[in-house]
């Protein structure tokens, strides 16, 4: 019997699926919508919430080590969605930023590298936020000026590596339909926006290739 390829989700709380109340997230509406089929890929979701780009490329080596399944197995790809929390700025709303652009962009380009060793990487893009909710927690304030940048430059070291992205949000101001999918706290999709970025998902060419599985329907922005 032909053993499932692996796929291992990391990142933060986007990926954890933070906000999902229907359906605990876009990784864990892609593992049901896979589990049915034998030789689909079997999605691991290794999201936690509050990663940053440091703390992801601390723990990528040791959890694709332990995802194999079988003996002497690794995981076959890995999907990564991180860099939102790196957009905050402490205290106000012109405070400094968790990284500036520099070491952001730095950072993806040693996370890439070094995760290109590994197996075949997919990259999710950023979502922005809503600006009227902030601060977040009482003390992050998070702006789509911010956000817009640092997506700029994750396609950026995406292209350098010739890693797939999969692009969410194209910067533009940020109106009702990007509101409507939002959480609360103007940070985290809610079940609509994750419905939404699973939809995106389940019909990413290059992830349903690298799967080997047939086209579905896509999604619109």
């Amino acid at each position: 019997m032909e053993v499932p390829p692996k796929l291992i989700a990391l990142g933060d709380s986007g990926v954890f699926g933070w906000g999902d109340l229907e359906a605990g997230g876009w990784a864990e509406r892609l593992r049901c919508h896979w589990m049915p089929r034998p030789q689909a890929p079997v999605v691991y979701n290794l999201g936690v919430r509050g990663d940053g780009l440091e703390r992801v490329a601390a723990r990528l080596q040791q959890e694709f080590n332990v995802r194999g399944e079988l003996r002497r197995q690794q995981p076959q790809g890995m999907l990564l969605g991180v860099g939102l929390n790196d957009c905050a700025r402490v205290g106000r709303c012109d405070g400094r930023l968790q990284l500036e652009p520099e070491a952001f962009l730095f950072g993806w380009e040693q996370l890439l590298s070094q995760a290109v060793q590994l197996a075949p990487v997919f990259v999710l893009g950023l979502t922005p936020v809503n600006e009227e909710a902030m601060p977040y927690a009482g003390c992050l304030w998070y702006g789509n000026g911010d956000v817009a940048r640092a997506n700029r430059l994750i396609e950026e070291a995406c292209l350098e590596k010739d890693v797939p992205f999969l692009r969410l949000w194209d910067g533009d101001a940020v109106g009702a339909q990007w509101l409507a999918r939002l959480s609360p706290d103007g940070l985290h999709c809610n079940s609509d926006g994750h419905r939404w970025i699973f939809e995106r998902l389940r019909s990413w060419p290059e992830l349903l290739q690298w799967a080997g599985l047939p086209p579905e329907g896509a999604c619109k922005l």
